[in-house]
């Protein structure tokens, strides 16, 4: 029995990883559930957010269901073992467009994954998507770029600092509690 009620309004949100991490090793939880709930969060709030680019649905729940199968049968590849995250959009994750929040780069696909992705596989994580970043992570948010920037769902008057941005309003919007950016000139610091 857990100390959370794990179906009251906010309650996923709210876990931390360690937590959320404790409770699917015991089957209190599923990856699945993680999943399914952050997917609804971003359907019914990040088409006004645009923290997401890119949303890898049916990926994310594929890599659920495997990770729920493997925990159950008592294979741990680590501390984010089920938990989903999501990338900034300049970290190649294999098969998936890194647009780099730019038209120059809006159709390339990664043929490999980044150090990032592929240790995150590896431990099992789930892949919910792609974040927003500034073009090139350089910069300042843009109004005439392929996407949206995104938007500060504390203060929708602001915007996230930093070309990190879709990874700090994710989080900030508890669409899940991972996600990698990176930090050249206080990105993540901002």
């Amino acid at each position: 029995m857990t100390d959370i009620d794990l179906a009251g309004p906010g309650a996923l949100t709210e876990l931390s990883v360690a937590r959320a991490g404790a409770l699917l090793r015991t089957g209190a939880l599923t990856s699945l559930e993680l999943v399914e709930h952050a997917l609804r969060l971003i359907d019914a709030h990040d088409a006004d957010l645009h923290a997401f680019v890119l949303v890898t649905r049916e990926d994310a729940l594929r890599r659920a269901a495997r990770a729920d199968q493997e925990l159950r049968e008592g294979v741990d590849r680590g501390p984010l073992h089920g938990i989903p995250y999501a990338l900034k959009d300049i970290l190649d994750a294999e098969g998936l467009p890194t647009t780099n929040h730019s038209r120059l780069t809006l159709d390339a696909v990664a043929t490999e994954d980044s150090a990032v992705e592929a240790r995150l596989r590896a431990g099992g994580g789930v892949l919910l998507g792609k974040l927003a970043t500034y073009e090139f992570a350089f910069g300042g948010p843009s109004t005439d770029l392929p996407f949206p920037p995104a938007g500060n769902p504390w203060h929708r008057e602001h915007i996230p600092s930093g070309s990190s941005s879709g990874a700090g309003a994710a989080v900030a919007a508890g669409f899940l509690r991972v996600a990698f950016g990176s930090d050249t000139a206080g990105s993540l610091r901002g």
